[in-house]
């Protein structure tokens, strides 16, 4: 990391852990593109002061390696939405945390703008899961939580997933590796092609790639072993709409599973849940809020 960061007193001030909390600030913005300075202290330091989180942002801001947009809202207290500049992006290209992943520098606070309302969403969604992790005695933290993870479907086209989450339950010796692509849905697209998105990761589930050079496929199973020994949880997070249209959006992705073959047979190997995005903050993503798409009663998405 450049000296820049590293080289004023204000910026070091974290309450211990090895690495000084500017980095971590550096690497939290790379890694989920926008934060404000409430969810960065809850994923960072969540036993920390929001005063310390604010004086290791501003002085990042002065050594122009982060920005930030002011949110509207009633509240007189002014809340910022963080990002990182286009100097911010360089420092953290080399993270090992963020090894492999390419950098979003948002380059004005118009583009910050757009991306916002969504990106804090997503934040939302990880840090409930934080949340329920460390209440629990699990495993879950900042870099546990991969936003935009994007792979191919065939033809030439994508699914791009909200964010790829990694999750270890701790019981006692045992340890349980669990992983889920997660959609949040803020209710602004239709209900259908919210339940399309379905289609797509059926599509995946099943996508073997063509080996680069050769007219036949060789036997080498499906594309998604690159990443993932066993395929991904789907999980849905809705909010944005009334409890009644929320629950008539989890009609809608029940109905494709039941009315697709593809899809189907998806639901049929692969857990898939939906669940509301202020129940898991209010009780945590471990109670029973999760329908599942198959059909069945509300379960733990551990049990899906």
């Amino acid at each position: 990391m450049s000296s820049a960061v590293g080289s004023n007193p204000g910026t070091t001030l974290a309450p211990s852990p090895a690495e000084p909390l500017a980095h971590q600030v550096l690497a939290g913005l790379a890694q989920h593109r926008i934060a404000t300075t409430s969810q960065l202290r809850r994923m960072l330091r969540p036993d920390g002061t929001r005063q310390l989180m604010s004086r290791v942002l501003n002085r990042l801001r002065s050594d122009g390696v982060v920005d930030c947009i002011v949110l509207p809202g009633a509240s007189r207290t002014r809340t910022h939405a963080w990002y990182l500049t286009q100097e911010g992006a360089r420092l953290t290209r080399d993270l090992p945390v963020l090894r492999g992943r390419p950098p979003y520098p948002i380059t004005s606070t118009t583009a910050a703008s757009l991306k916002t309302p969504h990106t804090l969403t997503v934040v939302r969604a990880h840090l409930a899961f934080a949340a329920n992790a460390r209440r629990l005695g699990h495993e879950h933290g900042p870099w546990d939580w991969t936003p935009e993870v994007s792979h191919s479907i065939g033809e030439g086209e994508r699914i791009v997933a909200d964010a790829v989450m990694y999750y270890t339950v701790v019981e006692g010796e045992h340890r349980r590796k669990l992983r889920a692509f997660v959609e949040v849905d803020r209710s602004t697209m239709s209900s259908e092609r919210l339940a399309g998105k379905l289609i797509e990761y059926a599509r995946l589930f099943q996508y073997e790639a063509q080996p680069v050079g050769r007219r036949k496929q060789s036997a080498t199973g499906p594309g998604w072993l690159r990443w993932y020994p066993a395929f991904p949880r789907v999980l849905f997070v809705l909010t944005g709409a009334s409890r009644a249209r929320l629950e008539n959006r989890m009609s809608d992705l029940q109905a494709m599973v039941a009315q697709h073959p593809l899809v189907a047979g998806l639901a049929r190997e692969v857990g898939m849940g939906a669940a509301v995005l202020e129940d898991l903050e209010e009780h945590g993503p471990a109670p029973s809020v999760w329908r599942p798409l198959a059909g069945g009663k509300p379960r733990p998405w551990t049990d899906l």
